[in-house]
This record gives structure tokens, C-alpha cells and sequence, in this order.
């Protein structure tokens, strides 16, 4: 039965990436995937489904509503108030096409590390970016790679970070979304320099191939087209589009109020409380400094609960699925495995919470379902809870990004219009190969200081 549940669960997981690959929606794909693994494992079906499946799926649910709630709703009013495209917009006037990399990058990551929900993100910088790269006639196929290193990879999981993925560990240790201190500042700057280095020369060398701006399915005369009539409209500047956003300035306002009350509030009350006022605060303030922007207030309120709704039901899906997982014999021998892997503590944490966050496809999710599990066992062997918040939270930012990893998809897909043949490549090596290594360095410096 323990080769049969340890099979089930790695076809489950397969299936899991597969379907998810397929674009199946991840609600389905999570529920046939904990059907083939409560088969396999010897579990009876009603009760993984009706008790552990569900159990995990409404518990996550309960606990992050709220965060997922005044995240999305608050991405939406900065999307509505045109406050996302002022930012992007100051970030392309400021840089220019010569920087049109960096710039898309330091965009996407301004807005998340300020607590703009991901998608917003997207789409809210692919109009900047699809204008610079085009203008400066740089490869298209990047664009997806620009777009998810400046979200995912070194904001949602630098100390102070206001995303999900940073408040998660703060339950489980105890902790303050600065945990790690020094170690964690350096190990985000690293990406960020590193990621954004190779990103960088990766266009450069496609560039010097030969590459220019080409979509998927369009003509070279088309490109070349397209690409000297933006070159005309960068030079010229079209000063309108300046003038129907709100100042920058007051743009950038309800980002620093998210980031400067969250971890302040957190050093005297609930970390995940501090999110929800900070949040709130935030909301508050866009609308009321960019009210002339906001035209529709309750339909803005509604998209973002509707949004919140989707983008929780999904990763509940996958710590339900999680959860019926953990119920089999191969699970316990997969844990058992991280937990005796030889090395300093840290790096079982580190493995354990990597290798599910990557299953599943979500760093989140992949929290949600690895820290129930592993955080006890570490905390009983004294490891500092600093290092462990800060090492799960880089954990969580590493091979959550394979293909079939939701954010990814969509940036590829919805977002820019592009295929995982031409754009998943750069994507792995910045917000997968990068965090990884980052990450292996962390916990050696833990280790020794």
C-alpha cells in the first residue's frame, strides 16, 4: 500500500500540473487530483472529500477572506482612480525606451511591494511595457518574464512586504512582516540586482541575434510597422496622457501608507489585523485624494470582492487538495525526508515548503499547506523564528513559478497574448533558477550568524 500511495501521490501531482498546463480551471483539476490520491492512498473517498478536502478548503478560506477581500478591492481602486497607470506612466517618462527592461520591471514591483494585487499589476504596466519594448523594437516574448520578476519574485517576499506570502509565516511563528532582519534585506536585494542583470542581458544577447518586437501569429512587416510608429509616439510624448492622470505624488500616497502602517502597527498588534487597517487606510485614502478619478465607487467595491472571490477559491482549492494529501502514508515518508535531510535545520524547512509550493503552483497555497506541518516540528527544535519566517517566505518565491503556476499563465497568456514556448524560458531562469540560489544562500548565512 506505501508504493501504491506513494505512486498515487506523484500522479496526482502530474495530473495536477498537467490539467493546470491544459488550462483546466484549478478548482476541477485540485478535486480529480485528491480524487486519484485518496484512491491510491487507501482513504475513503466521501471522507477525504466531504472532511479533509473541505476542511482544509474553508479553514484557509476563513482565515485569509479578508486579506484576499481589501487586497483585491484595494488594487481595484488604484486601478480605477488611474492610479496604477500614473506610477507606470511617471516609471516610463523617468527611465525612457533605453531602460525599457528596467523599467517594466521596477513598475510591476513598486505597485506590489506597495500591496496592489498581482493582477492589477499586469495588467495595469503591459499597455508600459508593450509601448517601451515596441518603441525600442526589443523582443515582445519578454515582456511576460519583465512582468512576473518585478511581481512575484523579490517583493512578495522581502521583509515588509504587504503580499500574502509575507503575512502567512507571521501566524505560524510569531513573527512581524520585518522578520529576518539584515539577511532577509540582502537575499531580496540579491534577486532584484541579480534577476534583473540576467534578465537584462538575456534581451540584449536576443536582440543581438537578430530579435525584434514581433507578437505571436504577426508578419515582420507588420512589427516593423508598429514599431517605428511607436518610436514616433515616444519621441512626441502625447502630454494629454499625462494630464487625465492624477499627480504622481498623490498616486504613490496610498502605497506608503499600506507599507509605513502595516509594519508599524505589527510591532504592538496582529500582524494580519495591521494588514487589514493598513489596507483599509489605503482604500480610504485613494478614494478621497483621487475622488475626481473615480467614477464608479460601488461597482469598483464589487469587481474587487468578485475578483477576491476567484483568486481565494483557487488557492483554497489547492490546500484543500493539499490537505487531502497529507492524510496518506507517502506523505508522511516525503516529510519524514525533508525533516531528516542532513544540514542545518533551515534547509529541511527550506526544501519542505519549496518542493510544495511547487506542486501546487502557488506560493500561498503552498504556505498554507507546508507550515501546518512543518512549522511545529521546527519551532520544537528551537530554531529562531526570524530565520524560519524569512526562509519560508523565500521558499514560497522559488519554483512556485513552473508553468503551471496561475499568475504565470495568466501573464502569459491573458496578459500579454503570448505562448509558454517563446515566453516561459526567461521567466524560469529569473523567478525560478535566481530565488532558488538566493534562497540556498539565505539559509547558509542563517546558519552561521
Amino acid at each position: 500500500m506505501d508504493i501504491l500511495s506513494m505512486i498515487g501521490l506523484i500522479a496526482s501531482l502530474v495530473l495536477l500540473v498537467y490539467l493546470t498546463m491544459k488550462g483546466i480551471n484549478i478548482i476541477i483539476a485540485a478535486l480529480l487530483s485528491s480524487i486519484v490520491v485518496a484512491v491510491t492512498g487507501g482513504l475513503n473517498l466521501g471522507t477525504a472529500l466531504m472532511d479533509d478536502y473541505m476542511t482544509g478548503f474553508a479553514d484557509y478560506f476563513a482565515s485569509w477572506f479578508l486579506v484576499f477581500l481589501l487586497g483585491a478591492i484595494f488594487g481595484k481602486i488604484m486601478q480605477e482612480t488611474k492610479s496604477a497607470e500614473s506610477i507606470a506612466q511617471w516609471i516610463k517618462r523617468t527611465l525612457g525606451t533605453k531602460r525599457a527592461v528596467f523599467a517594466v520591471v521596477a513598475a510591476a514591483a513598486i505597485m506590489t511591494y506597495g500591496g496592489v494585487s498581482l493582477f492589477v499589476v499586469g495588467f495595469a504596466v503591459y499597455p508600459i511595457a508593450l509601448s517601451l519594448f515596441r518603441a525600442a523594437n526589443l523582443p515582445h516574448r519578454f515582456i511576460p518574464a519583465a512582468l512576473v520578476f518585478g511581481s512575484i519574485s523579490f517583493t512578495m517576499t522581502a521583509p515588509g512586504s504587504p503580499e500574502i506570502q509575507n503575512i502567512i509565516p507571521t501566524e505560524f511563528f510569531g513573527t512581524t512582516p520585518t522578520a529576518g532582519g539584515f539577511i532577509g534585506v540582502l537575499s531580496a536585494f540579491l534577486i532584484m540586482v541579480a534577476g534583473g542583470l540576467w534578465l537584462g542581458k538575456m534581451v540584449r544577447k536576443a536582440s543581438e541575434r537578430g530579435e525584434t518586437f514581433s507578437l505571436p501569429n504577426s508578419s515582420k512587416a507588420e512589427d516593423e510597422s508598429a514599431s517605428s510608429l511607436a518610436a514616433k509616439e515616444e519621441e512626441s510624448q502625447q502630454p494629454e496622457t499625462v494630464k487625465n492622470l492624477p499627480n504622481v505624488i498623490l498616486a504613490f500616497l496610498p502605497l506608503i501608507i499600506v507599507i509605513g502602517l502595516l509594519n508599524i502597527l505589527s510591532m504592538f498588534i496582529n500582524p494580519t489585523a495591521s494588514l487589514l487597517i493598513a489596507l483599509t487606510t489605503g482604500i480610504f485614502l485613494a478614494c478621497i485624494l483621487m475622488n475626481k478619478y473615480l467614477k464608479e465607487f460601488w461597482e469598483a467595491l464589487a469587481t474587487g470582492a468578485q475578483n477576491s472571490l476567484v483568486a481565494l477559491a483557487n488557492t483554497c482549492a489547492v490546500v484543500g487538495f493539499g490537505s487531502v494529501a497529507a492524510q496518506v502514508s507517502a506523505f508522511d515518508s516525503v516529510v519524514d525526508a525533508v525533516v531528516s535531510i542532513p544540514g542545518p535545520p533551515l534547509l529541511g524547512l527550506a526544501v519542505g515548503v519549496t518542493v510544495v509550493c511547487g506542486i501546487t503552483g502557488s506560493a500561498s497555497g503552498g504556505l498554507g499547506i507546508a507550515l501546518p506541518i512543518l512549522a511545529p516540528i521546527y519551532l520544537g527544535q528551537g530554531v529562531d523564528t526570524g530565520d524560519m519566517h524569512r526562509v519560508s517566505a523565500l521558499a514560497s518565491g522559488g519554483i512556485d513559478s513552473l508553468p503551471h503556476n496561475g499568475y504565470v499563465v495568466t501573464t502569459i497568456r491573458a496578459i500579454c497574448g503570448e505562448t509558454h514556448k517563446r515566453a516561459y524560458a526567461p521567466i524560469f531562469m529569473v523567478s525560478v533558477i535566481v530565488p532558488s540560489i538566493v534562497l540556498l544562500l539565505a539559509v547558509f548565512l542563517y546558519s552561521i550568524f
